[in-house]
């Protein structure tokens, strides 16, 4: 019984975890530039989510590729802690160059909402036209 007992508590906390993985591109061209945090601090399954990554320090010329994810080691710290420290890898990719011909719909920082929420609606429109990132700007 005590086997069972034991086998149990280490297979169960392998069944009920999986791999998160998340990728977030911005079209600009990835350069050898890289900022790595592997042990990314974070609390309660990701609840209290870790510090944020101050890109334009590290990045002179934009961010071409953001990741997010949870390596095995990683998963090893949330089982052993019962997800209370929940780690996470960070990767941010430094873009190359910032292209001269992005497309940017400026909009007023005091904008109502109704204006706000139409300017994003018709970047996705002009995004899914062009086949090519659209960035809305708060001036």
């Amino acid at each position: 019984m005590k086997k069972y007992l034991i086998l149990l508590l280490i297979v169960v906390p392998f069944i009920f975890t999986g791999c998160y993985h998340a990728q977030i591109t911005t079209g600009l061209q990835a350069s050898e530039e890289v900022y790595e945090d592997k042990w990314a601090t974070s609390f309660i399954s990701g609840l209290v989510p870790p510090s944020i990554v101050n890109a334009e320090r590290e990045c002179r010329n934009g961010v071409a590729r953001v990741e997010t994810r949870i390596s095995f080691l990683n998963l090893v710290a949330h089982m052993v802690t019962f997800s209370l420290y929940s780690p996470m890898e960070i990767t941010v990719v430094c873009a190359a160059s910032q292209r001269a011909d992005l497309q940017t719909i400026e909009v007023e920082k005091n904008s109502s909402a109704e204006l706000v929420m139409d300017t994003f609606s018709d970047a996705i429109k002009q995004s899914a036209q062009t086949r090519e990132p659209v960035y809305v700007s708060f001036k």
